[in-house]
């Protein structure tokens, strides 16, 4: 009888231990797809949580009950940031047109921005209005109402602040820089090519030109005009007369009410309850979602963002 442990086993031995790799191979490799089943399912447990987290499901009946609808101007007011004219265009049209809100607040956080996307919200308020006129609309002020800010305020049935708020700078600003001096000290040299004598407006890399600045100024002093105006129309015998109430400087929201730029003192709250007797609040501001952010801030390229980014700092107008 043979010795199993003899050479002439060998060949049995070897499949043996081939069989028992092969068998470790197809243990581990399902072990790996149970754990991958388990966390793709807790993926996707995570992702239902996040969409029932974020999605407003009492919204629908919430509306159905009376209200105050409100609408929130936080930011900066520009074409990609989120304090956009599209975006708030669709949420006073969607507040106004909600037979069940009341009354509509826009509360005002803005240091101002585009006198364009101002404009059009301010436009749009005074559509609005009239084409609703039995629902008003109340600005509150919290923290700062200045420029662009008040431009869109201004259009409001009534403005209620803070006694710290500040509120005001009723101006345009155009700035940048110039960098001829630094660009003589490097050495380097400026090669600017144009069809038009004035295609080159206010390059930050050449020398200044004294008639581009005239028009520049001439520029400024129209959109400054177009806000006086707005201001005026929306504000009406409420302003007082002050040689210093176009002049671009800011007040409290004490002294606003003095000067006429503001009404009275109130919150969000307080006028819900008081002023529009609808206690029960709901938001209609628009948000883009994270992907829409992403993309606006991308925009077409690194490079191209940067030039644009460059380019509307150094010549856009600005009411802030």
């Amino acid at each position: 009888m043979d010795n199993p442990q003899t050479p002439n086993n060998s060949p049995a031995w070897e499949r043996q231990t081939l069989e028992k790799l092969v068998f470790a191979s197809l243990e581990e490799q399902k072990i790996k797809r149970r754990w991958g089943i388990v966390f793709k399912s807790l993926g996707f447990v995570y992702l239902f949580f996040v969409l029932f987290a974020v999605v407003d499901w009492s919204a629908g009946s919430e509306h159905q009950e009376r209200h105050t609808a409100l609408v929130n101007l936080t930011g900066t007011i520009e074409a990609k940031g989120e304090a956009n004219a599209e975006n708030l265009i669709a949420a006073l049209d969607a507040a106004f047109e909600e037979k069940n809100a009341v009354g509509v607040i826009l509360r005002v956080n803005s240091p101002g921005g585009s006198p364009v996307q101002a404009g059009m919200v301010n436009d749009e308020i005074r559509r609005l209005r009239g084409k609703h006129p039995d629902k008003p609309l109340y600005v509150v002020v919290e923290d700062m109402c200045a420029s662009g800010g008040y431009f869109v305020a201004a259009a409001a049935d009534k403005i209620f602040v803070n006694k710290a708020s500040v509120v005001g700078s009723i101006g345009v600003l155009m700035d940048g820089f110039g960098f001829i001096g630094t660009m003589d000290k490097l050495g380097v040299e400026r090669r600017l090519l144009t069809a038009g004598e004035n295609k080159g407006f206010l390059d930050p890399f050449s020398p200044q030109v004294d008639r581009q600045k005239v028009h520049a100024q001439s520029l400024l002093n129209n959109i400054h005009q177009q806000f006086i105006d707005v201001v005026k129309t929306g504000r009406g015998k409420r302003l007082k007369d002050s040689p210093d109430l176009f002049s671009g400087l800011m007040w409290t929201g004490e002294q606003s009410i003095d000067l006429g730029l503001a009404d009275a003192y109130g919150s969000v709250d307080s006028v819900a309850r008081d002023v529009v007797q609808a206690e029960k609040v709901l938001d209609y501001s628009v948000k883009d979602n994270i992907a829409e952010r992403f993309a606006k801030r991308l925009g077409a390229g690194a490079v191209s963002s940067f030039w644009q980014g460059f380019s509307e700092s150094a010549l856009g107008a600005r009411i802030r």
